[in-house]
């Protein structure tokens, strides 16, 4: 049976069943991405901090731009190739097409790249940082710890209903080299003894657990066992009396059930096991350093030399001695917005509350803030010319651009220089094609003591949500990309066959797909100026 209206369009709606079908499918696309645009417009206007403006590189999103445009281009020529009967033709459109979404996908994952390899640090008094993480301790190797917490184990408290493989196949050598061993003796249930300064391992943790496991199963049988019969025993006692009513004086029901059953506990006290929920181990020669990803626990006193416990998410509780968690990095932005955004909230003035700020203190930094300043200033002669003034974030924001372009030039020389002159000295956006090159520009670095750092993060979702959000729709996005390369290349790779037999068919099918590559670059012309130029 031959299905109507492959090919040819029906007589009610002039249209085939395969553009009714991608018309339907691309409605509910506009519905998605519709969503996703409307929640970012309300997220960016009722933000509780200052959006991230300009902050993503235009060029590579620029050059996506056109990328795009360009394919839609070539994948209609490719559909009238096959109108007009030449293959060949075809052929070359359709694989510049292929080939524009593989140059898309490539730009977008270097952009990626650059956001999860950039740090951002939020500082006690909510300014923020960007640059590159340094190893720590002077390191020069490009593996070693970057921006860890570390402290000086005095013991290891492993908690066996929460102790996850993961976090130990990471933390287990670390312990191992620390020399952690049992702070007490244990036995088992099963009679396995384990003596005093026996060696922490996988084995005897897992032991330990499945032995605590069903230990705590063993015990709360038995006293479901006994609850029931002693609801059993005494509800017949006090019939109609609910759980919460008096039942003898000022005891409630449930007090008096709730003695009973401890009295029945008294009596099968041999049938319980001995339950050991926590496993303590410490090291063998006093102090062990351990190093831990700051994204898997929390610290409760980051200031070096402090006493302080690391918990892990794990509910494994290190403690000791902080030992120096400082970040150490090459900065190539700075953002005061936030902090005088909390100054204005509490009545303090920005300018002081930016001028009292802790980054502000080191000495290069201070004069990257001068130069700034000087900068601002003339910037706002300048916009008076036009009656317009300079934003917060031209204010308050000092880019990469700034940073790189500035640092060889005196203030005495900015000074004699006006704002267009300035702007001169900046690099283009080819020297930082997907944002700050550190490996080209050497940018000033400062150590950040961790007890100055609120939260730190790479530009990944976790950082705020405006790059959840980005990340969230490009990426979406990016699949789609993704998936209508994939159909494309199907008739190209494999069309031939449908060609010579039912050309029309397959003209059909290349609509549709152009369609809806038409729709993916729809979307990315809406996308660009949203999260690229605002």
């Amino acid at each position: 049976m031959e299905i109507p209206f492959v090919v040819e369009p029906r007589k009610d709606t002039g249209l085939n069943n395969s553009k009714i079908g991608i018309w339907l499918f691309l409605a509910s696309e506009v519905m998605l991405f519709g969503g996703l645009f409307s929640g970012y417009i309300f997220l960016r206007i009722y933000a509780d901090y200052p959006w991230p403006e300009r902050t993503l590189p235009v060029l590579p999103g620029l050059i996506n731009t056109f990328i795009l445009i360009g394919s839609s281009v070539t994948v209609v020529f490719a559909w009238v190739s096959l109108k007009l009967g030449q293959w060949r033709k075809f052929q070359v459109y359709m694989a510049i097409t292929i080939v524009c979404a593989a140059l898309f996908m490539v730009l977008k994952g270097i952009e990626y790249n650059a956001k999860f390899a950039h740090q951002a640090i939020r500082l006690d008094d909510y300014t923020v940082v960007e640059g590159h993480a340094h190893p720590q301790g002077g390191s020069h190797d490009y593996h070693a710890p970057k921006k860890n917490f570390n402290i000086s184990a005095e013991s290891v408290q492993i908690n066996l209903s929460r102790v996850d493989d993961a976090y130990y196949e990471v933390m287990g050598k670390q312990y191992a080299d620390g020399g952690m061993v049992l702070a007490s003796k244990l036995t088992l249930n099963d009679g396995d003894v384990f003596e005093k300064g026996t060696a922490i391992s996988k084995e005897l943790i897992d032991q330990a657990k499945v032995d605590y496991l069903a230990a705590a199963a063993n015990n709360s049988e038995i006293d479901i066992e006994l609850g029931r019969e002693a609801w059993a025993a005494l509800k017949p006692k006090f019939p109609g009396k609910r759980y919460y009513e008096a039942v003898e004086g000022s005891k409630t029901l449930s007090e008096v059930v709730s003695a009973y059953t401890k009295e029945l506990k008294k009596q099968r006290k041999e049938d319980y096991q001995t339950t050991t929920p926590n496993l303590t181990f410490v090291p063998n020669t006093g102090s062990a350093s351990i190093t831990v990803n700051p994204y898997w626990g929390k610290l409760s006193n980051p200031k070096e030399g402090d006493k302080g416990t690391l918990k892990l998410k794990d509910e494994t509780l290190i403690s000791g001695v902080t030992a120096d968690s400082s970040i150490a990095l090459a900065i190539d932005g700075i953002d005061f917005r936030h902090t005088v955004m909390k100054a204005e909230e509490k009545g303090i003035d920005p300018a002081a509350a930016v001028a009292n700020s802790w980054l502000l203190k080191d000495e290069k930094i201070n004069k990257i803030w001068k130069k700034h300043e000087l900068i601002t200033s003339k910037l706002k002669v300048l916009l008076e010319e036009d009656d317009r003034e300079p934003t917060e974030n031209d204010i308050y924001r000092i880019n990469w651009q700034e940073i790189a372009g500035l640092q060889e030039t005196d203030i005495a020389d900015l000074e004699a220089m006006d704002y267009h002159d300035i702007l001169a000295l900046y690099p283009g956006d080819i020297e930082g094609f997907a944002g700050p090159d550190h490996k080209k520009i050497h940018y000033p670095e400062v150590i950040v003591p961790r007890e100055q750092v609120r939260f730190e993060s790479v530009f990944s979702p976790r950082w705020n949500t405006y790059y959840a959000t980005y990340f969230t729709i490009t990426g979406l996005h990016g699949l789609h990309v993704i998936a209508g390369a994939l159909v494309l290349a199907y008739y190209l790779f494999f069309g031939r066959k449908m060609f010579e037999q039912r050309p029309e068919w397959l003209a059909n099918r290349v609509e549709v797909g152009g369609l809806f590559w038409h729709f993916v670059d729809l979307v990315w012309i809406f996308l660009f100026p949203i999260l690229y130029l605002m």
